[in-house]
């Protein structure tokens, strides 16, 4: 059985549309015009216990507001969900005992108090036994190495250090399903791999199921084999990570080492998109990659060859590119 399971999920809003100039402004004030956005359309999906996937798409895709209705924080405008056979919006208490959601540009610690303190309040809002509390505490301390960060102050730790801090605050009473939304913005590569690493680990431990939207794309390869992308509102692909390339990836990144000056004509093969001395790197259509080879091979003296799909990045945005717009912006 499905653990996370969305079934025509819509959310509309009602924005209003002001006038331009004084006249405009005044006209507001009597007679107010608005237009409907639609922020998610139509969106369905399952997720099993246990899996980690990606939430994919442009800023303003939908992504935080599916996983605001996931969370139970706002209602849908239309369609339903499940998550750990609750409905969401209903806000049980058994309920919000079982997930947690993360978002890295909120706080939920107190700015001024050590983070040792917001995780005591943590443990007497989900009246969680002492014993277990401090095992879990210290597990987790260790795991992100910030056992001696624990009795500052929240206002004085890094933005590295304060992410850390509330992935732990999220995981104190051991959520079954964990909604992550952008956890890792704005950190340094150091950050970013310890909070993958925690993720992970924590996950090959528990067992939890996780649903994370990111825009480092580190994030999403280090951690999900599975991705969902959802650009204008609308769920565009689902499907394992490496299918993307095959699906979006049109072209194969061909490097080439001559054993001498590179030539000039390779223009004839393919997109040249960069030269160093003797190195070149050739984009070309992937149906035509072994007869663009061997059609090199026969004409130059070629010292080493390697074939690549082009950096997840570039598929990912061309999926956006490729998706159909809707009609209002989302």
């Amino acid at each position: 059985m499905p653990i996370i399971e969305a079934q025509g999920l819509t959310k509309t809003y009602k924005v209003f549309q002001k006038k331009d100039g004084l006249l405009g402004a005044l006209r507001g004030l009597y007679h107010r015009e608005y237009k409907e956005v639609k922020a998610v359309d139509d969106v369905s999906f399952t997720i099993e216990p246990g899996e980690m996937v990606a939430f994919l798409g442009p800023n303003g895709a939908g992504k935080t507001t599916t996983l605001k209705m996931l969370s139970g924080l706002i209602y849908p405008t239309s369609g339903t969900a499940q998550v750990l056979d609750f409905l969401p919006w209903k806000r049980e208490d058994e309920f919000r005992r079982k997930f947690a959601l993360v978002m890295g540009q909120k706080n939920q610690l107190w700015w001024d108090l050590p983070a040792a303190d917001s995780f005591q309040l943590h443990r007497e809002i989900y009246s969680l036994p002492l014993a277990d509390f401090e095992k879990t505490l210290a597990d987790l301390t260790e795991l992100l190495g910030v056992q001696k960060l624990t009795r500052q102050a929240v206002r004085e730790l890094s933005l590295g250090e304060r992410m850390k801090m509330e992935l732990i605050a999220a995981l104190l009473h051991q959520p079954e399903v964990l909604l992550l939304d952008e956890p890792t913005i704005g950190l340094d590569v150091v950050a970013q791999v310890a909070i993958q690493k925690c993720l992970r680990e924590y996950h090959s431990q528990r067992g939890v199921t996780m649903l994370l939207t990111s825009h480092y794309m580190r994030d999403i390869e280090a951690l999900c084999d599975r991705v969902l992308v959802i650009t204008h509102g609308k769920l565009v692909y689902d499907g394992p990570l490496v299918g993307l390339t095959d699906r979006f990836g049109a072209e194969k990144l061909v490097k080439l080492l001559f054993d001498g000056p590179a030539p000039s004509d390779l223009g004839r093969f393919g997109e040249v998109t960069k030269v160093e001395g003797p190195t070149v790197d050739l984009k070309v259509e992937r149906t035509r990659v072994a007869e663009v080879l061997g059609a090199i091979l026969d004409a130059y003296n070629i010292v080493d060859v390697s074939v690549q799909d082009p950096p997840l990045e570039q598929t990912i945005a061309k999926v956006f590119q490729q998706a159909e717009p809707a009609n209002v912006d989302a």
